[in-house]
């Protein structure tokens, strides 16, 4: 169904033409990167990721005729305290709506938790987006807090709710799902 390969040049172009507007870019990323998007940021966010190692993992999210569809990260790995975040979780626009998003995070957490061996990942959603909220409940994320106006854009502060999952709820979620 669809696959995860690590993030190079040959998807800048997309994954900038997919970041339409300054709030859109704050939403994918937080403030981590300047608007408009370009290719000297992402060599920058790529410069060291994706090696042994590594403490961001970038991923390009692809189907099954190589397209690319998606975009996720592991990043902020702490190998000593075995936590990661993902982060940076974008669909193309006419890729959504169709569960992709589930696979996508099946994928990457499972390659945080089976290959990395990490015991907590987290994740950050402003709590206007409803849709990624429910799905990352879905998923099986745990709500932990909010952090009240972390960003200020267009005007408007944004509150972000942070989510985790641990190990031991990743391997119940596995067995859960291998017996129905």
């Amino acid at each position: 169904m669809i696959a995860l390969r690590p993030f190079s040049k040959k998807d800048f172009k997309q994954l900038m033409d997919w970041i339409p507007s300054e709030s859109f870019m704050v939403q994918w990323s937080g403030s981590s990167f300047s608007f408009p998007l370009t290719p000297r940021q992402l060599k920058h966010y790529i410069r060291y990721a994706n090696e042994d190692g590594a403490s961001t993992y970038a991923f390009s999210v692809i189907d099954e005729n190589e397209q690319l569809i998606g975009h996720i990260s592991l990043a902020h790995i702490d190998y000593y305290h075995k936590t990661g975040r993902i982060g940076r979780v974008l669909l193309g626009e006419k890729y959504r709506g169709k569960g992709l998003c589930s696979h996508m995070f099946e994928k990457v957490l499972a390659f945080g938790f089976e290959e990395l061996g990490l015991h907590r990942i987290s994740l950050g959603v402003f709590d206007f987006n409803e849709r990624a909220i429910q799905s990352y409940e879905r998923i099986g994320f745990t709500r932990e807090g909010l952090l009240r106006d972390v960003r200020l854009v267009d005007g408007q502060y944004w509150s972000l709710i942070e989510m985790s999952m641990l190990e031991s709820e990743w391997a119940q979620r596995d067995v859960h799902q291998k017996s129905s």
